[in-house]
């Protein structure tokens, strides 16, 4: 695992995923996070997120974005055997991840988020690949707080 984590770079990459087409919101952040902190997994995971974008598949429920980085912090603090306590901890740092974004822009439904905007037209992507690289940066944050990694200046 790396220990050095360039916050900035990390948001760069996972906006650049999803403004390029190469994954959409939840998949750019597992692949940049897992990336970033070379995570052992393998690229696997990333398919994981593939049902998240666009609200849960176009259903309008809860940001694509904000699925895709509870789920990067699954990676490094859930369980992965029957009982084992450690999800509290996921848990936990899932509802902050929750709620910062919800304090930043009142709700986590995409229906609400995306009101008015036309599916992949320019003001639905500009504001989605934002919602992406912001995630990427407070998921990478929680993450490096979490493991007390030593922080880039650039972040």
């Amino acid at each position: 695992m790396t220990t050095q984590i360039d916050i900035a770079k990390l948001r760069k990459t996972a906006e650049g995923y999803y403004r390029n087409g190469d994954y959409f919101c939840s998949e750019a952040i597992v692949k940049a996070i897992k990336d970033a902190f070379a995570s052992p997994l393998p690229d696997d995971v990333i398919a994981m997120a593939s049902g998240f974008p666009v609200g849960m598949d176009g259903s309008g429920c809860t940001c694509g974005a904000v699925a895709g980085g509870i789920m990067a912090i699954g990676m490094f603090f859930g369980r992965t055997h029957a009982k084992d306590t450690k999800v509290n901890k996921a848990m936990q740092l899932a509802k902050e991840l929750h709620d910062t974004f919800q304090q930043r822009h009142s709700c986590l439904c995409c229906r609400v988020l995306t009101k008015g905007m036309e599916l992949g037209f320019p003001l639905h992507m500009e504001q989605c690949i934002s919602f992406t690289g912001e995630i990427a940066e407070e998921t990478a944050k929680i993450i490096i707080r979490e493991l007390e990694l030593p922080q880039n200046e650039n972040a």
